[in-house]
């Protein structure tokens, strides 16, 4: 953790000296008043930057089998979906494009849910940079995102974010919904101990509906499922089976 903390010292103290700031409180009210600021700070403090569509071929898979499956199974257009650890909104934004985009039920709500209120405030402004939408394809860009700077920066369109509901949640402490058809909880777990992980697996087990699946981290393999009470439905890719 102290090491953490050091790395985190040095990379602000870093932003500092590149934008010419001295005092930390003067730095803090620049990106709190700076909404391109705070995300370029956000992509430069985190080693992964966050981005749309993530992993594509797991998108793919989603888009081709499991949401189609799903409808199949449940015999209607109207899913429910949580992105568990939504940060700042790139996975859950991703969600609902991909339900809009397989036809669902504009009643198929996304549930994005993160521990961080500061994530969750910059999620539900909706604004991102160009490097973020890499993965999408360029005929949905223009669909469901306007730039008001000609390309440098892109907003989610409010029908994507009418699919979209942000709620604060601590996974490890607080009660869960139930009855969801798919969850998408990756690069969460990371820093969890093996105990803790093995609690939250069973606490998704039991808000997934029989046949919902939950996808994890592609550096997150569940190596005991069968004792949580999950099926493999693939690489990285769980299901609560129908029939216990």
């Amino acid at each position: 953790l102290n090491s953490y903390k050091n790395q985190i010292h040095r990379r602000v103290h870093m932003r500092m000296q590149r934008w010419g700031i001295k005092e930390y409180d003067e730095y803090f009210k620049t990106i709190k008043d700076d909404d391109g600021k705070l995300r370029e700070f956000l992509d430069y403090l985190t080693i992964n930057v966050s981005e749309f569509f993530r992993n594509p071929t797991k998108w793919t898979e989603l888009q081709q089998k499991i949401i189609p499956d799903l409808i199949k199974d449940r015999g209607r257009k109207q899913l429910k979906i949580w992105s568990a650890g939504s940060a700042t909104g790139e996975e859950p934004y991703s969600l609902a494009i991909l339900s809009m985009e397989t036809g669902l039920s504009p009643h198929s709500p996304v549930l994005a849910s993160d521990i961080d209120q500061g994530a969750i405030a910059i999620a539900k402004k909706g604004s991102y940079l160009k490097r973020q939408l890499m993965n999408i394809p360029g005929n949905l860009i223009p669909k469901y995102f306007s730039t008001p700077d000609g390309g440098e920066t892109y907003r989610v369109n409010e029908e994507v974010k009418k699919r979209v509901k942000f709620q604060r949640m601590n996974l490890i402490e607080d009660r869960f919904a139930e009855d969801f058809d798919l969850i998408l909880c990756r690069n969460v777990v990371i820093y969890f101990s093996a105990e803790t992980k093995t609690a939250l697996y069973h606490k998704f087990l039991k808000a997934l509906r029989p046949g919902g699946y939950l996808l994890v981290g592609s550096t997150e393999q569940i190596f005991e499922y069968r004792k949580i009470g999950f099926e493999s439905a693939g690489a990285f890719l769980y299901r609560r089976p129908l029939n216990p």
